[in-house]
């Protein structure tokens, strides 16, 4: 690979939840000396980056998404001198560690909160979103909270409503306010200087609000379900001025040797656009969740990929996710059968992947009783819990078959309950097995990290001619080219795919049974199967 390549574009990002990664000390919850215990776990999967969600000091009403020192560590979590070893392993190891970087909001315990909301003359009271009801007494605006509720709770101190668009325990920052933004930069370099490789910023999109504070219209696509959705968010996220947010972000990353990489949480399709910045000066890899949304079948998919190689800007990079701490889990999505060929898209497609713990053994959502319901949204919505609900997906890691899958020690009660599968859907069951998803998945990244085409070539689709098929070439020259064809449904088809080249080599199938030399004039595609063949001239 050429120097001039940042490590983010070649590599493969891979998320680790701390609270349900490893337990280290018994007390049922992640750790990071439970990260450090698996560090030569991750290593060998052949990814390049772990992404830790947070673990600021927090009093957990989103766990760790309501920060109350963006420059400590919660206790829970273990001490900053752990977070330096794990940090320092990893580094040993040619892993890179990005943080979550949470600016939208804060805690409502955190200092500045405090202050903040201590009187209505205090120097920090403008740092939030502060307003008087209107005259007929109502809110101060129709804006909703995504966890439920309105955005708007009263303070009876100060007698003020204060803007929070998640759980009113997260009052949002106010960045028409330069000092909330020096603040926060500041926090990053505290982290940048200790080494860290990058930041994943949450809702990148919302840090800014439309001036006046105006009335959201109605969303006319609302299903009804989640009220949340009901109205369109024109003047509560993508306001032109949080560019210079991002951009100034990028600037702090910019000043730091080793290509540290700053990642944005976008959402909505071809939001993402937006934020690569017009002289690629914002987020180097703006999220695109568009696979998680898109329907699985071979069109939707394609199209999608379509889009968004059509829309990438010149010298921009693209990125792709199948599932994160928010989505669903990728083989509850999709079925077991075809959790193999998603991660034969995600891990040869044209861009960087993000991959989520637990999906290279494919693990399920885990259906959560009543009782053990924690996610916010369906606490406070209980009538819509298993929409909003979260903690399916953030279940523990199913190390082994003994008690508590390995993750915690036997007779401790997780923070969440596990999988009623982990005795037989785990890693140490999988490493014994020459054909299982971990040693798909692990295959699969040893292939990209050698063939300069898969990692950083070029994209174009194959047309198949047959319904619910999927190609596409990946090249780079000097290199092997390869052909990636994926079948998204349970039937047998062959293909004529001679417009490629006459022949070539099967060198990954999903089954992990089949490689050889084919014709492809003839192809035989397997159902569920996928196929990565090297094309031979």
């Amino acid at each position: 690979m050429s120097g001039s390549i940042p490590w983010w574009q070649s590599g493969i990002i891979y998320q680790i939840y701390p609270r349900s990664f490893q337990d280290s000390n018994g007390d049922g919850v992640g750790d990071l000396p439970g990260i450090l215990q698996r560090l030569d776990y991750v290593r060998n999967l052949g990814v390049d980056a772990v992404w830790i969600s947070p673990i600021y000091p927090s009093p957990m009403h989103d766990f760790g998404y309501d920060v109350a020192d963006y420059t400590g560590i919660h206790p829970l979590f273990g001490t900053m001198d752990d977070f330096d070893q794990v940090l320092k392993a990893a580094h040993a190891r040619g892993l890179r560690v990005i943080l979550d970087l949470v600016p939208n909001h804060t805690s409502d315990e955190h200092p500045w909160f405090l202050e903040s909301r201590s009187s209505r003359d205090n120097p920090k009271r403008d740092w939030y979103f502060w307003r008087d009801p209107k005259p007929d007494g109502s809110l101060p605006n129709n804006w909703r909270g995504a966890f439920g509720g309105p955005a708007w709770t009263f303070d009876p101190l100060t007698g003020q409503y204060y803007l929070h668009q998640f759980d009113p325990h997260q009052p949002e920052l106010n960045y028409r306010n330069p000092e909330v933004l020096a603040a926060m930069l500041d926090a990053m370099r505290f982290w940048l200087d200790k080494g860290v490789d990058g930041f994943r910023v949450d809702v990148i999109t919302m840090m800014i609000k439309d001036a006046a504070l105006r009335d959201n219209p109605p969303n006319p696509d609302w299903d009804g379900v989640n009220p949340a959705d009901s109205l369109k968010p024109v003047y509560s996220r993508n306001q032109s001025e949080v560019h210079e947010i991002v951009r100034a972000m990028r600037q702090v990353l910019d000043q730091y040797p080793g290509n540290r990489v700053l990642i944005g949480e976008t959402w909505v399709t071809g939001e993402y656009l937006q934020y690569y910045g017009d002289a690629l000066d914002e987020c180097h890899l703006p999220f695109n969740f568009d696979l998680i949304r898109a329907p699985w079948t071979a069109h939707a998919v394609r199209a999608a990929v379509e889009y968004y190689e059509a829309g990438v800007p010149e010298d921009g990079w693209p990125n792709y996710v199948l599932g994160n701490h928010d989505q669903p889990r990728v083989a509850s999505r999709v079925g077991t059968a075809q959790a193999r060929v998603a991660q034969m898209l995600l891990l040869t497609l044209r861009g960087t992947p993000t991959c989520y713990y637990g999906d290279e053994i494919g693990m399920e959502n885990i259906p959560i009783p009543p009782e053990f319901v924690q996610d916010p949204p369906a606490v406070r919505q209980p009538e819509i819990a298993d929409t909003v609900g979260r903690d399916p997906e953030r279940t523990p890691m199913q190390w082994d078959a003994s008690p508590n899958a390995g993750f915690t020690g036997a007779g401790v009660i997780p923070w969440l309950p596990l999988g009623a599968d982990y005795a037989t859907r785990n890693v140490a069951l999988q490493e014994r097995d020459s054909t299982s998803l971990l040693a798909l998945f692990r295959a699969l990244t040893r292939l990209r990290q050698v063939e300069p085409a898969l990692s950083v070539g070029s994209y174009a689709t194959v047309e198949t001619g047959i319904a619910n098929t999927y190609a596409y070439t990946r090249t780079k020259p000097g290199s092997d080219g390869f052909l990636v064809v994926l079948n998204f449904g349970n039937a047998a088809h062959g293909l004529d795919l001679s417009t490629v080249a006459h022949q070539a080599e099967i060198v990954l199938a999903t089954d992990l049974q089949r490689y050889g030399v084919v014709y492809l004039a003839a192809l035989d595609l397997m159902p569920n199967e996928g196929l990565v063949l090297r094309l031979v001239q």
